[in-house]
């Protein structure tokens, strides 16, 4: 077995994998009951996932000037993914869409009551 089909077998086995985490997080987006569940779905495994497709296209691309453009595209991901998860939890949480029952700690209780009482 040459060097290229390994690269190749590797390759593929990065986007078989990775697709597959994207598939599970569309199906966690559609699937899970409520929107802080829907998010960690959509957050968690898509970034692993486009981990993968990305060194999955470094690979078969060969072209080493390539590779410092996939690694921003996928800081970009990790930077602004947890960031708008943070912020739709938080609106969704102080808007109260989300499903109290589901929570096994409420530690914003407290301090979102706190913030109401000073505010108001």
């Amino acid at each position: 077995m040459n060097w290229q089909t390994v690269v190749d077998v590797v390759a593929l086995v990065c986007l078989v994998v990775g697709s597959f985490m994207s598939l599970a997080a569309a199906v966690g987006l559609v699937r899970f009951p409520d929107l802080l569940s829907r998010m960690h779905a959509g957050t968690k495994p898509q970034v692993f996932g486009l981990l993968l497709l990305l060194t999955a296209v470094a690979l078969e691309s060969g072209e080493p000037r390539m590779v410092p453009l996939l690694v921003l595209a996928w800081i970009f991901q990790l930077l602004t993914v947890p960031v708008s998860a943070h912020m739709v939890g938080r609106a969704a949480y102080r808007s109260k869409h989300l499903h109290e029952e589901n929570l096994v700690a409420d530690e914003l209780r407290d301090v979102v009551a706190r913030a109401g009482d000073e505010s108001g």
